[in-house]
C-alpha cells in the first residue's frame, strides 16, 4: 500500500529540512566571516560565491549535483546529494542575512573589542553575533520556510520525500486530489510550526534586549 509509505516520506522530508538548514547555517556563517574579513581574496571569493549561487535556480543546482558528481567519480546517495546541494544554495542567502545583521551592531563596539586585543573570531562570537541575532531571527525563519518548501524539488532528483510520494500516489494509485491535499496539509503544518517557533524565539530575544 502506497499510503503506508507516507510516514517514511514525511520523515525523509523532515530530515532533509534539518540537514539543509543546518548545513546552510554553517556555510552561511563561514561565508559571512569571509565577506567581512580583512583579507581581500577571502572577501572576493565569498562575494563571487554568493553572487553566483543566488542567481542560479535551485533545480539547476540539484540536477547538476545529481548528474555531475557521478560524472567526476563522486558517488553520493541521492538523499545526501540533494541535502548538500540545497545547503550550499541556501548558505548564500544565510550569508547575506548574517552580514546584514552584523551591520546593525555599532562599529564603535567592534573597534573597542579589537582595541582590547580580541581576535576577529572572539569579537564575532562574544560581541557581534549576540546582538546581531536579534535582527536575524525573522529573515532566518524565512530561509527555513523557503528551504522546507524547496525540498519538494528533491523529487526531481529521485529522492523519496513527500512530493515524490505524491507523484507515485497520483500516477500509480490514481488518487491525485486526495494525496495532493494530504501533502499540502503536511507542508502547511511544517511551515506554520517553523513560523510559530521563530515567533517564540524572536519574542524571547526581544525580552533580553
Amino acid at each position: 500500500m502506497m499510503w503506508a509509505d507516507l510516514g517514511a516520506a514525511l520523515l525523509r522530508t523532515l530530515g532533509l529540512i534539518v540537514l539543509t538548514f543546518a548545513g546552510a547555517l554553517v556555510g552561511g556563517i563561514i561565508l559571512a566571516v569571509c565577506r567581512i574579513a580583512p583579507v581581500p581574496p577571502l572577501r572576493a571569493a565569498a562575494t563571487a560565491y554568493v553572487t553566483v549561487l543566488r542567481n542560479v535556480p535551485l533545480l539547476v543546482l540539484l540536477v547538476l549535483f545529481t548528474f555531475g558528481l557521478p560524472a567526476v567519480g563522486l558517488l553520493v546517495p541521492l538523499y545526501y546529494n540533494a541535502a548538500i546541494a540545497m545547503a550550499l544554495y541556501w548558505a548564500a542567502f544565510v550569508c547575506e542575512v548574517m552580514r546584514s545583521g552584523v551591520r546593525t551592531v555599532p562599529r564603535e563596539q567592534v573597534e573597542a573589542a579589537r582595541a582590547l586585543g580580541m581576535t576577529l573570531g572572539a569579537c564575532l562570537r562574544l560581541v557581534v553575533l549576540p546582538q546581531a541575532l536579534r535582527s536575524m531571527v525573522q529573515p532566518l525563519t524565512n530561509i527555513l520556510i523557503g528551504s522546507a518548501l524547496g525540498t519538494a524539488l528533491a523529487a526531481a532528483a529521485g529522492v523519496g520525500e513527500l512530493t515524490f510520494w505524491y507523484q507515485q500516489q497520483a500516477n500509480l494509485a490514481g488518487q491525485p486530489l486526495t494525496s495532493f491535499a494530504v501533502v499540502t496539509a503536511l507542508y502547511v503544518a511544517i511551515t506554520l510550526t517553523a513560523g510559530f517557533a521563530a515567533a517564540r524565539v524572536e519574542k524571547k530575544v526581544a525580552m533580553h534586549r
